[in-house]
C-alpha cells in the first residue's frame, strides 16, 4: 500500500507540473509524447503474438506526433474512437463467446484509441489545465463512488466474465459521484442554465460511463492475453495502460462532446 501511495504522489507531482508550470506545451506535449510511447509498447502485451513490438510502437508515436501537430486532424481521430467504443459494448458483453475483433485488428484499434486519447488531453489542456484536470476528477471522483458503493452494496455483476467486482450498484454510485462534481462546476463555476447546463450535465454523465467501458475493455484484453497487469513502470500500480485505461475512452468522448458544445454556442471559452 506504502509503495502505491508513493508511486501516486510523484505521478500527481510529475503530471501537476507538466499541466500548470507553463502556458506553452514545452512539458506537457513531451510527457503524452512519452506516456503513448509506453501504453503503446504495453498495448503489445495484449496482442496475440506480435513479433515485432517496435514497429507499432513506431507507429503510435508517429501518429501522435503528426496528429499534435495537426490539429485538423483531431476530430477524424475522436469520432474514428467513438466508433471503436461504441463496438466495444457489444464486445465487452459477448466475452468470450465472441473474439472475432482479437487479432491483427487489434493494432489498428490501439492506434487509433490511444491517438484520440493523447489529442485529446492535448485540446483540453490548450484550452485550459483546469478543463483536462476536470475530466481526471471527473473519472477519478466516478471511479471511487464505485468502488466504495459497490463494495457495501454491490449484488448485480456487470460484465462478471471481464470485471467480475463491477457491479451495477457500483456503477450508480459512481454516476452519482461523479454527478455531484459536474453539478458543483456547471452551477456555481461556470453558472450554466437551461440547455447549456442540460448538455455539459449529459456529456459528463456519457463521459462517466465511457470511462467504466474503458477500464472493462482493458480488463477484457488483459484476460484475453492471460496477464495481470500491463506492464510494471509503475510500482505498486502495473503499467501505464492500468492507470489511463479509463482516461483512454473519457477524454476522446467528452472531447469530442465539449467540441459539439463550443461549436453550436452553448458554451462559450
Amino acid at each position: 500500500m506504502w509503495q502505491r501511495i508513493k508511486t501516486a504522489i510523484v505521478l500527481i507531482i510529475i503530471v501537476g507540473v507538466a499541466m500548470f508550470a507553463s502556458q506553452t506545451p514545452i512539458l506537457i506535449a513531451p510527457l503524452l509524447v512519452f506516456g503513448a510511447i509506453i501504453a503503446a509498447y504495453e498495448w503489445t502485451k495484449l496482442m496475440p503474438k506480435w513479433r515485432q513490438p517496435a514497429l507499432f510502437v513506431l507507429l503510435v508515436l508517429a501518429l501522435t506526433v503528426i496528429s499534435l501537430v495537426f490539429k485538423i486532424t483531431w476530430l477524424f481521430w475522436w469520432a474514428a474512437s467513438l466508433i471503436l467504443w461504441l463496438m466495444a459494448i457489444s464486445w465487452v458483453r459477448a466475452f468470450p463467446t465472441h473474439t472475432k475483433w482479437y487479432g491483427k485488428k487489434l493494432a489498428w484499434m490501439g492506434a487509433i484509441i490511444l491517438t484520440a486519447a493523447i489529442t485529446a488531453m492535448f485540446y483540453l489542456w490548450q484550452l485550459s489545465a483546469w478543463w483536462l484536470l476536470y475530466v481526471f476528477l471527473l473519472v477519478w471522483c466516478a471511479d471511487s463512488g464505485a468502488y466504495f458503493v459497490g463494495r457495501k452494496l454491490g449484488r448485480r455483476k456487470m460484465a462478471p466474465k471481464v470485471s467480475p467486482n463491477k457491479s451495477m450498484e457500483g456503477l450508480a454510485g459512481g454516476l452519482v459521484t461523479g454527478l455531484l462534481l459536474v453539478i458543483g462546476i456547471s452551477v456555481f463555476k461556470l453558472q450554466l442554465t437551461g440547455v447549456p447546463l442540460i448538455a455539459f450535465v449529459a456529456l459528463s454523465a456519457l463521459t462517466i460511463l465511457a470511462s467504466v467501458l474503458g477500464d472493462l475493455f482493458e480488463s477484457m484484453l488483459k484476460r484475453r492475453a492471460d496477464v495481470k497487469d500491463s506492464g510494471t513502470i509503475l510500482p505498486g500500480h502495473g503499467g501505464i495502460l492500468d492507470r489511463i485505461d479509463s482516461l483512454l475512452s473519457a477524454t476522446p468522448i467528452f472531447a469530442l462532446g465539449f467540441w459539439a458544445i463550443q461549436y453550436f454556442g452553448l458554451i462559450t471559452i
